[in-house]
């Protein structure tokens, strides 16, 4: 499996900004047609000092938008995984988004964010980051069986493709597997009305058994059923969901459950797991399946792409057997 040692990098030229497992481009062209995304830049706090600071914008429907600001950056890249503020604020018809906290307002373009305090005394400004896992279009080892990439379905049960070439839910392996490393690509619709797990729902089987969740938790507060969670189980260590429609990674690293002659369990399964290159699970026992999943067993059995409905979308995807 990848480990991903923290590092960063500035690019001037391209303004593009690597820490940890997740990289970012700053939006420098005209505004993007929606305010939906991740914006950071330096505010200044009460006592004068210079603060990064990031901020996730999410739609809500009907108008509505949330805003999360987060104190040192954004998951994954700075923020130092405890101060979150909530904003809200509705679009009325013009090219500027406001939302307001108990703390600050916030002007969103599409490609920046003007922030005054309460007074209307400026405080600094914000800008569009596009961000991309560092696993993203990552190529099979030698040792991989290719499980798609965008032509045969060879290794596939049930697999329907779209017109684009991508793999759509409610397939599963052909074959079964017991240890491996799993490399999956995933991209959730825009569903801004819906809510909770009606919100793009799938979800990755291991064995058939258990669920590492795939959700649209773009923002939220991670519980044991958001993306990224063993579902049910435990929560992630830290939501790295970026918004829907965008290109996602799990790196997913599993070591089954063992069983002695008469059947009777002696290790529970195990695994590690990075969403968009930062490690959210590890090396994490699983206590029994998950939701819905098979009962547990010592037979290797397939991995399912689960369909709940929505119309999430796969591509590149590879195992590498233990």
């Amino acid at each position: 499996m990848p480990v991903h040692p923290s590092r960063l990098m500035l690019l001037v030229g391209s303004l593009t900004l690597v820490w940890g497992g997740a990289s970012e481009r700053a939006w420098a062209q005209s505004p993007p047609p929606v305010w939906q995304g991740e914006y950071a830049g330096s505010l200044t706090d009460a006592a004068g000092r210079a603060c990064w600071t990031g901020l996730q914008v999410v739609p809500q429907g009907k108008g509505e938008y949330l805003g999360v600001e987060l104190a040192g950056g954004l998951p994954g890249n700075r923020w130092n995984m405890r101060d979150r503020h909530e904003a809200v604020g509705r679009a009325e018809g013009t090219p500027t988004l406001v939302l307001a906290s108990a703390a600050h307002k916030y002007e969103v373009d599409g490609w920046q964010v003007r922030v005054t305090d309460l007074q209307g005394k400026p405080v600094g400004t914000l800008r569009r980051y596009l961000r991309s896992s560092q696993t993203l279009g990552a190529p099979p080892p030698a040792n991989a069986i290719v499980l798609f990439s965008g032509g045969a379905t060879s290794e596939l049960k049930n697999a329907r493709i779209t017109p684009e070439g991508l793999l759509q839910v409610g397939c599963e392996t052909i074959r079964s597997y017991r240890d491996f490393c799993l490399h999956v690509e995933y991209r959730t619709p825009l569903m801004p009305e819906a809510r909770g797990q009606a919100r793009g729902n799938s979800g990755v089987y291991l064995q058939g058994r258990y669920e590492v969740q795939i959700l649209d938790s773009f923002g939220l507060v991670s519980q044991n059923n958001d993306c990224g969670s063993l579902y049910k189980q435990r929560p992630p260590l830290l939501n790295m969901s970026f918004p829907p429609e965008t290109w996602q990674t799990y790196e997913i690293d599993f070591q089954s459950a063992r069983f002695d002659p008469q059947g009777n369990k002696t290790e529970p399964a195990r695994l590690t797991v990075w969403h968009n290159g930062i490690k959210i699970h590890k090396n994490v026992e699983l206590t029994g399946k998950t939701g819905a999943g098979a009962a547990e067993g010592p037979d290797p059995r397939p991995i399912k792409f689960q369909d709940h409905g929505d119309k999430v979308l796969y591509r590149n995807l590879w195992i590498v057997e233990k």
